[in-house]
């Protein structure tokens, strides 16, 4: 998953990006309208009913490291998915504890 930018604006949304995701098992080509401003929440939405609902959930996702794939995308899709996701907090040995001061 990928976008790209700097697109004139058109259509009724004013759309001036692309969110381009490649299917490597079909190998087919998915080019979704977007706006470069959405949000993380914009673009699991826009994964959800465009990829999800269509097909399934995938069982690998490559993406660069774009700052929208943070882990707000993450949670927002797996919310959508009405999967509880926890982000673990790291575990401190008891023998660590005096480390923290």
């Amino acid at each position: 998953m990928d976008w790209v930018t700097g697109l004139v604006p058109g259509g009724k949304e004013n759309f001036n990006a692309f969110l381009v995701i490649v299917d490597r098992y079909s190998k087919s080509l998915r080019c979704l309208p977007c706006h470069k401003k959405d949000t993380a929440m914009d673009t699991a939405l826009i994964f959800w009913n465009n990829m999800i609902a269509t097909f399934e959930v995938p069982k690998i996702i490559l993406s660069d490291r774009d700052p929208r794939f943070t882990s707000e995308f993450w949670t927002n899709l797996y919310h959508m998915l009405e999967q509880n996701f926890h982000f673990l907090q790291p575990t401190i040995h008891n023998q660590m504890v005096w480390l923290k001061g």
